[in-house]
């Protein structure tokens, strides 16, 4: 995982409750409004990305917040602010990161063993996705002029 700060608004780094159950494994825990600062109402989860080329995301939300953890192998992850971007290495099964409202963000490089995990803040609601970039930077840029 890249230790270094997340520099795009309206996301940053979480980590999980973690305990060496050895030899029986590891243990991660994630409590909401404890480790977790968003109440979980959607748990959803991603695997057999066997296709090297596969890209997942490309969307941002308007209100929707989620934690993105890869519980297994790795991935790399872009956020986008509207401002400024920023490519994050998920390989580190206790770190997750915020993608909060009004972030755009795209997931890529998928090792054949990934399987990421998200908790989201509310259920699915299409008319809260935000699909096409251009969109997006409309967006941002109008919502925050006001």
């Amino acid at each position: 995982m890249n230790k270094k700060k997340i520099r795009v608004k309206n996301s940053g780094f979480v980590k999980l409750q973690n305990f060496n159950d050895f030899p029986d494994g590891l243990l991660g825990i994630a409590e909401a409004k404890k480790n977790i600062p968003i109440e979980i109402k959607r748990v959803y989860f991603i695997n057999k990305l066997f296709n090297q080329k596969s890209k997942r995301g490309h969307h941002a939300h308007k209100k929707l917040e989620q934690i993105i953890f890869c519980i297994n192998g790795n991935f790399k992850i872009k956020l986008d602010d509207g401002a400024n971007q920023q490519t994050i290495l998920m390989n580190d099964p206790s770190v997750g990161v915020i993608l909060g409202k009004e972030l755009w963000h795209e997931m890529s490089g998928f090792s054949s063993d990934c399987v990421i995990l998200v908790l989201a803040n509310d259920y699915f609601v299409e008319n809260d996705y935000i699909r096409s970039y251009d969109e997006f930077l409309k967006y941002v840029r109008g919502h925050h002029k006001k």
